[in-house]
């Protein structure tokens, strides 16, 4: 049997950092006990956001060169927000590969380094969902309706919130 992966034992070892102290908001563990490489993730929407109270599901997928390159995080729950991309995938600087954005739009120290963690990935998440960017969205539609037609936005939102609580 091959040495377990520098990917592996460090995906392991936040593993169990998690499961001995918690962090409030959300909650991780591994999709399939087989597989170190692939989270299930559930957030629980922040206070005093449009996402109060809503219990969002997300697959984190760790590369075998971690934490050299970023995991890609997808929602598996509905997700209405500029930042998440219509299939669930989520767009913010820390999960963008390290190095100079070839867009422009980031700075190199906004993007992935390998100090990040399974914890400051969902912060940031959690984060993103309290306060939107508009200004490079994922989800064009999404953008505009939080811009333009702010209360349409909340309703979809909360018609996302009650649809997750329901299904938790």
């Amino acid at each position: 049997m091959a040495a377990p992966s520098q990917a592996s034992l460090l995906l392991h070892k936040q593993l169990k950092d998690l499961m001995k102290s918690p962090v409030d908001g959300f909650s991780a563990g591994l999709v399939d006990d087989s597989s170190i490489f692939e989270w299930s993730v559930t957030i629980i929407g922040p206070p005093d956001t449009l996402y109060e109270g809503g219990y969002f599901n997300a697959i984190m997928s760790f590369p075998s060169n971690y934490p050299n390159s970023p995991p890609s995080v997808r929602f598996t729950s509905d997700m209405w927000h500029p930042n998440v991309y219509p299939d669930g995938r989520v767009c913010i600087s820390i999960l963008h590969a390290p190095g100079d954005d070839p867009n422009g739009y980031e700075l190199a120290s906004e993007r992935w380094t390998p100090v990040h963690t399974v914890e400051s990935i969902v912060l940031s998440i959690i984060s993103m969902l309290s306060s939107p960017n508009d200004e490079s969205p994922a989800n064009i539609e999404a953008a505009k309706e939080w811009r333009e037609k702010r209360d349409e936005f909340k309703k979809k939102v909360s018609r996302i919130v009650r649809k997750s609580q329901e299904m938790f």
